[in-house]
């Protein structure tokens, strides 16, 4: 099984109306998600364009959500921004570093923790426009011009991050080392 080795940078949680987050020096994970945030559920109801119709109440595959300094800089970049985007706009709960191509990590994949959590990968986090509409009203661009709400759905297309389940509850720490192993296929379930 191939691991990456990288680091928490920062962790954040919250149920503001804005999807922020904020940060905190560490955060306590339950089976349902974290603690003090709008996710934390065993189950959600889906939104147009979600895989049942909407309105439909489906287990939560969106326990946790993380996004890397890699791809947030790339999506600044992208953005043309005048300010750093940071894991708190972007209301995720974890932020890590280490991670060049967070957003394609394969479901399966597994965050382990110093403390014994473990976080399973459901799906990359498809950017959104409600996202788009509150980063286009706190963000300028470097050229001055108003973004448009459609600039951070273009900008973060496969790099907005994962969100996934918990497997193991615990504490997780602005600076723990996270060990990244990738999902890999078994061997039995391979044909010859």
């Amino acid at each position: 099984m191939k691991k990456i080795i990288a680091h928490v940078v920062s962790v954040h949680s919250g149920s503001n109306d804005d999807l922020s987050k904020e940060e905190h020096p560490s955060i306590q994970i339950e089976l349902d998600g974290v603690v003090g945030d709008r996710h934390r559920s065993f189950e959600r109801t889906t939104w147009e364009g979600d895989k049942q119709a909407e309105g439909t109440t489906r287990r939560n595959e969106r326990q946790w959500s993380a996004v890397s300094v890699e791809e947030l800089a790339r999506i600044q970049s992208d953005m043309d921004l005048n300010e750093p985007l940071t894991p708190t706009d972007l209301g995720a709960n974890l932020c890590l570093q280490g991670i060049n191509e967070l957003s394609r990590l394969p479901k399966g994949t597994l965050l382990k923790f110093p403390s014994g959590v473990e976080l399973i990968v459901e799906e990359y986090n498809p950017p959104c426009h409600d996202m788009g509409k509150k980063l286009a009203s706190i963000h300028t661009s470097r050229s001055g011009e108003k973004l448009s709400s459609t600039a951070f759905s273009k900008a973060a297309k496969l790099t907005r991050g994962v969100v996934g389940v918990v497997e193991v509850a615990g504490t997780v720490n602005a600076g723990d080392e996270v060990v990244v192993e990738l999902y890999e296929t078994p061997s039995w379930l391979q044909r010859s």
